[in-house]
């Protein structure tokens, strides 16, 4: 009789088992799936084309749909974290607003045309998919947070979007050495034109930027035994030399902007010996660690530099030089350079204060204003802070500054809530260096609008998600 009662709870208990396991893998296919779309993304030239766009973000619903329902098979939710909710709340607001300017509110009568109705964007279908594209962003950042919930895949997040930068730069190198007519494995690939998989090496830089700073931030805050830190160093080598070879200005001053950055955070999170040292051991320490420092960012900077110097060559320098060209204003006036494309966006700024243009409006907005041949017409501001007020005048800059602000404020709590013990070594390294590639992105982002391309955005969305991840594994 007690055999016969084992028996049956063992048959009643196993589909139970069996369920949790295929929840599990399915959870973990998810996961995967997500890691996936991220790389893949970078492949297409970055996903620029609107086709590949409207693809990876048809995927990114499709996915967290199907985490949404797997809610009913037994895989159990995970909760988000306070600070990450306040984010995800600012960037639902941000897509509210854009939504809000695509409603016809006014009316206007044209001759021919009659009474038409308006709406705050000038052009209402772009500003529509600028909805799409950062609601497909918040999703791929809850993605991320809720599945990612060991170290280990976390580690794997983190291999992703290294082996991305390492891959595209190797590419890059590739291309610049032995591209001579048009298509190198990529058909629109032209000699001497972007770089590696990107048509704009701007764009490149951006990647670079975000890749190189994980892996940096994680060397110097020591998050992987000295073995593993030589392969992250590996992989820096040809990011770093490419970052150079793209001739991006912008992606130059970063580097060295990363560079001090990082140089700063060594030592952070050394442990005191002991808590009852004397004050004079203690000053001695600081000021070893001060020392320290300011030998290694005269060592980096150094390095920089002659890497700018003789692996940059004369491609780079002559770049350089055009910089006093495109700030100069009689030059400005008749082309489509930075300056006069700031100063013809301010313009537009003024007639469109509150509400700005609309989300993905500017290229429709900007020609009524730009003064040059017409040539060319710029189709970004070229300064994505600019761009913002452009497009949602001073409500879209405040729902930007409210997005930041949470951004931080959930930075500073979980910086101080991660463990300072060897086990969270790795997640606080993570989060270091990807805090160092988001800063960097910030910088690039005065003068350039790389993330505006599909795979940056993504790859910025993950880097953020690191911040905010909460492994549950001890």
């Amino acid at each position: 009789m007690g055999v016969f009662s084992a028996a049956t709870a063992h048959c009643q208990t196993m589909p139970a088992n069996q369920e949790q396991t295929a929840a599990a893998k399915f959870e973990a296919l998810l996961f995967y799936s997500v890691l996936g779309v991220i790389f893949l993304a970078a492949i297409p030239y970055g996903s620029v084309e609107p086709w590949w766009k409207a693809l990876f973000q048809c995927v990114i619903f499709a996915l967290a749909g199907a985490s949404l329902i797997s809610r009913e098979f037994g895989l159990e939710s995970r909760e988000l974290s306070v600070d990450f909710r306040r984010v995800l709340i600012a960037a639902s607001a941000l897509v509210a607003f854009s939504l809000i300017q695509t409603v016809p509110l006014f009316s206007s009568t044209l001759a021919g045309l009659g009474e038409v109705r308006k709406s705050l964007s000038a052009d209402a279908f772009q500003t529509s998919l600028f909805a799409l594209h950062i609601t497909a962003l918040g999703l791929l950042g809850w993605l991320l947070v809720v599945h990612t919930n060991s170290r280990l895949r976390l580690r794997r997040v983190v291999y992703v979007i290294v082996a991305i930068g390492a891959l595209s730069a190797i590419f890059g190198i590739w291309r610049g050495a032995a591209q001579r007519e048009i298509g190198f494995l990529l058909p629109y690939l032209r000699p001497r034109l972007g770089y590696a998989q990107f048509i704009n090496s701007n764009h490149f830089a951006y990647l670079m930027e975000m890749a190189l700073g994980l892996a940096l931030g994680i060397v110097v805050c020591r998050g992987v035994a000295a073995k593993r830190s030589a392969i992250y160093l590996i992989a820096a080598v040809p990011m770093w030399v490419a970052l150079v070879l793209a001739n991006s200005r912008g992606g130059i001053f970063s580097l060295l902007c990363q560079v001090i950055f990082l140089a700063l955070l060594l030592g952070i999170d050394n442990h005191k010996e002991d808590g009852r040292r004397k004050e004079n051991s203690r000053l001695t320490h600081w000021g070893r660690m001060i020392a320290i420092r300011v030998v290694l960012i005269t060592a980096l900077l150094a390095a920089a530099v002659a890497t700018v110097v003789f692996v940059g060559g004369d491609p780079l320098a002559g770049r350089l030089e055009t910089s006093s060209i495109e700030l100069d204003r009689r030059s400005a006036d008749t082309r489509t350079l930075r300056q006069s494309i700031w100063r013809t966006t301010w313009e537009m700024i003024k007639d469109h204060p509150i509400a700005g243009v609309g989300f993905g409006g500017y290229a429709t907005a900007i020609p009524k204003y730009h003064l040059a041949s017409g040539e060319t017409t710029p189709q970004e501001a070229h300064n994505d802070y600019l761009e913002l007020l452009a497009s949602g005048g001073l409500i879209g800059l405040g729902i930007g500054a409210w997005l930041a602000a949470s951004f931080v404020l959930g930075l500073r709590s979980q910086l101080q809530s991660t463990r300072r013990g060897a086990g969270d070594r790795f997640l606080r390294s993570a989060k270091v260096g990807a805090l160092a590639g988001i800063l960097t992105v910030g910088i690039h982002s005065l003068v350039d609008f790389g993330l505006h391309i599909p795979a940056n955005a993504f790859i910025f969305t993950a880097l953020v998600s690191i911040i905010f991840i909460e492994p549950e594994d001890p």
